[in-house]
């Protein structure tokens, strides 16, 4: 195969020759010459912008440069240079990410691979020489420069020693035995992406910033997370963790915890019940902000900005009023004000806020590093003068760097403008949903490029996950696939997505999935209301939580055509004692425990409206996925099977929950198997397809 997408065609509906166009890359250029469709291949061609840090005198950023390696089959980051006045770029390490700015400005401290790990390099600007100075096995995040440059601190796995229960017999030597036993004993035991657990936590490290022996600060069978931050004097190093007797048995409840560099000992500032995290000391030393909320055991918190004093102490949220999640705070370099970043109706935004908690919005466009689908997102930093570097980007493009200045924004990287114009793009825009009980609904829609005005065309509903998170205006390869197959796309945030408040969200809290279903389906019907969707060319498709409510809709209606499930959870019992996060679901999505209440657990699950699925359904997982684990969708597609459904089962090897798409034939194959499947069950009558 081409493609390292294994489609496991074990339903007999579907034909020799859909299998074959799964196996291609979708929209696959003729051999005559090129084509202004986009094409599975054209995801090799793609860059995205992340992580920029500015300097702290705002005249340079550093940036992650993220694009597809065809030979490996991987997105390959390097590290560059913008001098912000000229816009002019240059490179600066062929391999690396994690870059941060010495406070002086003078060297950048980075990770870099180095054999089966990374490890922390730093360069000197004023040479262009870069030197290694870690070695060990491990991969050092959440780099943190001390106030006076000397020193980094950073985060990274401590080894530890297996648990054994009883001993093998002695091996004879040169035999060839099975490999030892494996015992499991923690709670959360495997993560989606990393897999099981290996020995070990995660702690804090010093070292020198020109190297040496690094020196572990904090120990114990807990895992210490970043970001970390110093008190200006260099003394203390701030950190989030989840510590204490019980510390495996809570989910989100970290504290605050400061960490003394010369002894190591700890100070715990938070503590109530409910995560704080993110830490950040002001820049005089007499404050500290984070974020965190008030644990309820609701489905949906909004994640507020604190600020106390210097232990924490008298806290008081900034952002309450703001009805919104803050993403990622910094202080300005006065102290006096924050910058933060939270999505507001879909889009990422960036504003300052007050100690007093007035908000001032300053950027609407920033925009993250997702390329399937069109999520949220966004990263910025804050020289000391004010000036902001951001990723940003819209419909058109992934993610680019831009600055804000004295009240404009500008954009400094075009990454993808000789791809991007040499293709007819499918065209984006919003349209006005009413839900059934009369909220306002945002939704949008992508219409195949080619299409003439007033031309209905084939109709994708694409449903997020989450399913609290929210999509936005934002590039998508799926979406630019599906469209360039000759497919309009729509796309929406029905009640409990988030981006429109804590009361939006929670609509849903214990009571997932059900009238985010009528959302949906009257967003289907504004599409076609609006002239744009044929009413009998309708499909459905969705990842992770929209996984869930794709196998939901067509337990609930036959008026689509053609469905395709992804990464679902199909049975809420199952799901919540496999998944890798334990505790999660029973605490979080449900009042009690699945043999407590069984009832409740099934009666949410798709796998109770099977009987009803009349649709044909392709079901799609990621082989290795501890998330909504790979006997959930095989679970459906038994069931499927037994009914008689036309259905198949595609497993994309060796892909978490999380990197479903990661790699860049995958994420094609993916959307040409969903196209193809699409295609067979579609009437003839569509819009022409670009050329």
């Amino acid at each position: 195969m081409r493609l390292s997408l294994a489609v496991l065609l074990l339903a007999a509906a579907i034909t020799p020759s859909a299998a074959v166009i799964a196996q291609q890359p979708p929209g696959a250029a003729p051999a005559t010459g090129p084509t202004r469709a986009f094409t599975g291949s054209d995801l090799f061609g793609l860059s995205i912008a992340a992580d920029p840090q500015i300097s702290p005198d705002g005249r340079t950023i550093a940036y992650v440069r993220r694009t597809a390696d065809v030979m490996t089959d991987r997105m390959q980051s390097s590290l560059w240079l913008i001098d912000v006045a000229s816009g002019r770029q240059s490179p600066l390490a062929a391999q690396g990410s994690n870059p941060r700015w010495s406070p002086d400005g003078t060297r950048i401290a980075y990770s870099a691979g180095d054999g089966d790990s990374s490890q922390l390099f730093v360069r000197w600007l004023a040479t262009g020489a870069s030197a290694r100075i870690t070695s060990f096995p491990g991969d050092p995040q959440a780099l943190a420069w001390s106030p006076d440059g000397t020193r980094l601190a950073y985060v990274a796995n401590a080894a530890g020693e297996a648990t054994t229960l009883g001993k093998a017999p002695p091996k004879p030597a040169g035999a060839k035995w099975a490999e030892p036993l494996v015992v499991i004993d923690r709670v959360n035991y495997r993560n989606d992406g990393p897999g099981y657990a290996k020995p070990g936590h995660d702690h804090l490290f010093v070292i020198a910033a020109d190297g040496g022996a690094a020196r572990q600060l904090t120990f114990g069978a807990f895992d210490d997370g970043g970001p970390l931050s110093w008190t200006p004097d260099g003394r203390e190093i701030v950190f989030a963790a989840i510590r204490g007797p019980d510390a495996e048995r809570q989910v989100m409840n970290s504290d605050v915890i400061a960490v003394d560099v010369a002894s190591g000992t700890l100070r715990t500032l938070t503590t109530r019940n409910g995560p704080d995290g993110q830490p950040l000391v002001s820049p005089d030393g007499a404050r500290i902000a984070w974020l965190g909320f008030d644990d309820k055991r609701r489905s949906y918190e909004n994640t507020q900005l604190y600020v106390g004093d210097r232990n924490a102490g008298g806290p008081r949220s900034l952002t309450a009023p703001l009805d919104r999640a803050i993403d990622d705070a910094v202080w300005d370099a006065d102290g006096r004000s924050l910058y933060a970043s939270y999505d507001d109706r879909g889009r990422r935004r960036i504003a300052r806020i007050a100690l007093d908690g007035r908000t001032t919005p300053l950027i609407d466009n920033a925009a993250g590093g997702m390329l399937d689908r069109p999520y949220t997102g966004g990263e910025f930093s804050v020289s000391r003068g004010g000036t902001i570097a951001y990723t940003g980007g819209d419909a058109t493009a992934p993610a680019d760097i831009w600055i804000w200045s004295g009240g404009r924004s500008r954009r400094l990287t075009d990454l993808n403008a000789v791809m991007t114009g040499a293709k007819a793009l499918a065209p984006v825009r919003r349209i006005a949903v009413t839900a059934p009980d009369g909220r306002a609904i945002d939704a949008w829609i992508a219409t195949p490029p080619g299409r003439v005005a007033g031309q209905r065309a084939p109709l994708i509903l694409e449903i997020h996950g989450g399913p609290n998170s929210a999509y936005g205006p934002s590039f998508a390869t799926d979406v630019q696939l599906y469209a360039a197959a000759g497919y309009a796309v729509l796309w929406t945030n029905p009640r409990g997505s988030t981006s429109y408040g804590a009361e939006f969200a929670n609509l849903i809290d214990k009571n997932y999935p059900s009238a985010d279903y009528d959302d949906l389906i009257a967003a289907v019907d504004a599409a076609i209301a609006d002239g744009t969707a044929d009413p009998a060319n309708l499909f459905v498709t969705g990842g992770s939580g929209g996984g869930v409510l794709t196998a939901w809709i067509v337990g609930k209606t036959d008026r689509f055509r053609a469905a395709a499930t992804q990464k679902p959870v199909i049975n809420w019992v199952s799901e919540a004692l496999t998944m890798d996060n334990t505790l999660f679901t029973s605490r979080y999505w449900f009042s009690k425990l699945p043999w407590e209440d069984p009832m409740s657990y099934w009666n949410r699950s798709p796998l109770s409206l099977v009987g009803n699925v009349k649709t044909p359904t392709l079901v799609v997982v990621g082989s290795d996925d501890y998330r909504t684990p790979v006997s959930e969708s095989e679970q459906y597609y038994a069931a499927l099977q037994i009914r008689g459904v036309p259905t198949a089962l595609v497993k994309v090897p060796g892909a978490s929950h999380g990197g479903f798409t990661a790699r860049p034939s995958q994420s094609a194959a993916k959307a040409a198997a969903i196209i193809a499947w699409f295609d067979r069950y579609r009437l003839s009558a569509a819009p022409v397809r670009a050329q």
